[in-house]
C-alpha cells in the first residue's frame, strides 16, 4: 500500500507512522519525504498491505491515532491499483502514440481504457490494440462517454479548452501537455513564434487542469537547447520529443502516487 501525506512540519512525524505500521506488523519497503522552508511536510512512504481482515479498520485507525494529532492531509492507496486512464487527443499524433506504445507495454502502472477525440484520424490506430475510441464534438457527449469511469483524463494534445464545469464534473484529475516551457509562447504556432524570437532552448510542460488557461500545478517540465541552425521542422521534431517524454514522465508520476498537490504547485517524491 501507499501512504501519501502532506503536514504542518515538527519532529517526530517519520516515526509516528513508522510506529503506527510496526504495531500492526506492517513492512515498510519504500520512502521518500521533504521538508520546505514554508514549515510543510511531505511524504511517500509504501509498506506491505495488511491481512484483509485488518484492511478494514487501517485508515479510521490511522486517521485518530497519527493523521488527526499531526493536522495531516492524507491518502492511502493500493500500490497494485490498475487506474483506468482516458485519453483525449485532437490531430497531432506523437503524444497519443508514446502513450499507447507505453501502456500497451505495460510501462505505466494503469489501464488506458479509451481514447477521445474530436477528429477521426487516430481510429484504426487505436482500435488495432483493442482499446474503444470515440469521435465527439462537445462536453457534454465526453462527460456521458466517462460517466464517471476515469481515474485519470490526459490531454495528450487535444486542442480545445475545457470549460470549468467540465473539469468539476469530470471527478478525477486532469493532465494536460503544454507545447513550451511555461509561461513563454503560450497559444498557437508557438515553435515558428520561437523561431522568430531566434530563442536558444525549447520546452515543454506538464500540468493539471484547472479553469484558469495552463496555470494548474506544474507537474513535469524540460528542455532541450537550440540553434539559429534550427529549421523550423526541426524545431517541431525536438519539441514533439520532449513533449512525448514529459508528458510520460507525468502520468507515471501520478499514477505512482508521487504527485502531491500544495495549493498551485507540486512536490514530486
Amino acid at each position: 500500500m501507499r501512504l501519501i501525506l502532506s503536514c504542518p512540519d515538527r519532529p517526530g512525524l517519520v516515526a509516528a507512522v513508522a510506529e503506527f505500521l510496526a504495531s500492526r506488523g506492517l513492512n515498510i519497503t519504500d520512502v521518500d519525504q521533504h521538508s520546505s522552508e514554508a514549515g510543510r511536510f511531505y511524504m511517500r512512504m509504501v509498506f506491505e498491505p495488511p491481512e484483509a481482515d485488518a484492511a478494514d479498520g487501517l485508515a479510521s485507525d490511522f486517521n485518530a491515532e497519527v493523521a488527526r494529532p499531526n493536522e495531516m492531509g492524507y491518502r492511502l492507496t493500493g500500490a497494485g491499483e490498475r487506474r483506468r486512464v482516458v485519453v483525449m487527443v485532437s490531430k497531432p499524433a506523437h503524444c497519443l502514440r508514446e502513450l499507447l506504445w507505453r501502456f500497451d507495454g505495460g510501462d505505466l502502472p494503469g489501464s488506458l481504457v479509451d481514447v477521445i477525440s474530436n477528429h477521426p484520424d487516430h481510429r484504426e490506430e487505436v482500435e488495432r490494440l483493442g482499446i474503444p475510441y470515440a469521435q465527439l464534438l462537445s462536453e457534454g457527449e465526453i462527460l456521458e462517454r466517462i460517466g464517471g469511469s476515469a481515474d485519470l483524463v490526459v490531454l495528450a494534445r487535444y486542442m480545445q479548452i475545457l470549460s470549468g464545469d467540465f473539469l468539476e464534473r469530470v471527478g478525477c484529475p486532469v493532465i494536460n501537455i503544454h507545447h513550451s516551457f511555461l509561461p513563454s509562447f503560450a497559444g498557437a504556432e508557438p515553435y515558428r513564434r520561437a523561431q522568430d524570437r531566434g530563442v536558444k532552448l525549447i520546452g515543454a510542460t506538464a500540468h493539471y487542469v484547472t479553469e484558469e488557461l495552463d496555470a494548474g500545478p506544474i507537474i513535469e517540465q524540460d528542455t532541450a537547447r537550440v540553434s539559429h541552425r534550427d529549421e523550423l521542422g526541426e524545431l517541431v521534431r525536438i519539441g514533439e520529443e520532449i513533449e512525448r517524454s514529459v508528458l510520460t514522465r507525468a502520468v507515471r508520476a501520478h499514477l505512482e502516487d508521487r504527485v502531491i498537490v500544495d495549493g498551485n504547485r507540486t512536490v514530486v517524491l
